[in-house]
């Protein structure tokens, strides 16, 4: 049977690979969202510098901690490719989510397994670069190579992970081609920044954690987790698997008392207590935490060691808004 090897967690926020002295163009967009979501509800860019003043978050986004910051999470990205290329897994299961890149307004699966064989990661075109919101384009090296890329999908794996979920009574949605030829960039940057480039074949598991109305609750992703080791383990194969969550962690607005009660659910393998601190918590770019749960949670069932790399909170504004940026590993 296939035994899972390496469990791993890491951030793929475009502050990761935007150059440290750019991270303001995001402010732009920031300033222009009229819902923040920051401590279960929904904030303007003035109302969160007015509430958070007291926290002097002036002093954070300052070019030389920005400078510090980003070279401490090109670190921990490091860390974790040395990790990945010592263990050499066969397979890897990456579970993400989409942000309008596969589905579009009219489709949107709660959960969805690829299966197919290749996946394409195409370059933007002019026009859908021209279209993206302030601070993204100049990111887009982070997650799509010069010249797009084709990456090798596990189709046996996939198929039998979609009969496995089936079984436990998931309902789950199935794709054996992106429609678009774009791989969101949840897998894009593990393909890019965690196999640098050499992507093993891999099973994408894509969870809806931003769109209302069918998200799937961290609880509900806590009992995927549980169904998704089952169906690695009982795939009849002598594959080493690795398992590897992408997002988070707070974000668009950082809540450092958030990231700590995650790390330490993480840290006792209590991942299911994540659920307590309520679904209005995890919205917006928050909701990523959805796609470390399921991970956390097999790691804890496994009893893999827990290795927090870092935990770096990028802000970019006096407002509190960018990312809080974790990198972690798990091994037996």
């Amino acid at each position: 049977m296939a035994k899972i090897v390496l469990g791993m967690g890491s951030s793929h926020g475009p502050m990761l690979s935007t150059p440290p002295e750019e991270w303001g163009q995001r402010v732009l967009a920031d300033k222009k969202n009229k819902e923040h979501y920051y401590k279960s509800r929904t904030w303007t860019f003035d109302q969160l510098v007015e509430a958070r003043k007291a926290e002097n978050l002036g002093k954070q986004i300052e070019l030389p901690v920005w400078r510090e910051r980003h070279a401490a999470c090109r670190k921990a990205l490091g860390q974790l490719a040395a990790v990945f290329a010592e263990v050499k897994p066969d397979v890897a299961v990456i579970v993400g989510n989409d942000q309008k890149e596969i589905f579009r307004d009219a489709y949107t699966p709660a959960i969805s397994v690829f299966y197919g064989k290749t996946i394409v990661n195409t370059m933007f075109s002019d026009e859908r670069i021209a279209a993206l919101p302030p601070g993204i384009a100049i990111a887009i090296p982070g997650h799509i190579p010069p010249g797009g890329a084709t990456y090798p999908g596990a189709p046996e794996l996939g198929q039998h992970i979609v009969k496995s979920l089936v079984a436990d009574e998931f309902d789950v949605s199935t794709l054996t081609e992106l429609p678009h030829d774009e791989t969101p960039h949840a897998f894009g940057f593990i393909y890019r920044q965690i196999m640098l480039d050499k992507a093993v074949p891999s099973v994408p598991v894509i969870l809806n954690t931003f769109y209302p109305p069918n998200q799937p609750s961290v609880r509900r992703c806590y009992e995927f987790g549980e169904s998704l080791v089952n169906a690695i383990e009982s795939w009849k194969s002598d594959a080493r698997v690795a398992l590897i969550a992408s997002g988070g962690l707070t974000h668009f607005v950082i809540d450092e008392e958030v990231d700590h009660a995650i790390f330490d659910a993480m840290r006792e393998g209590s991942i299911e207590k994540v659920a307590e601190l309520g679904e209005s918590i995890f919205q917006a770019g928050t909701s990523e935490v959805k796609n470390w749960v399921p991970v956390a949670g097999a790691m804890a069932r496994l009893g893999f060691k827990f290795h927090p790399v870092d935990y770096v909170p990028c802000y970019r504004s006096e407002a509190g808004t960018g990312n809080a940026m974790a990198f972690v590993y798990w091994r037996p």
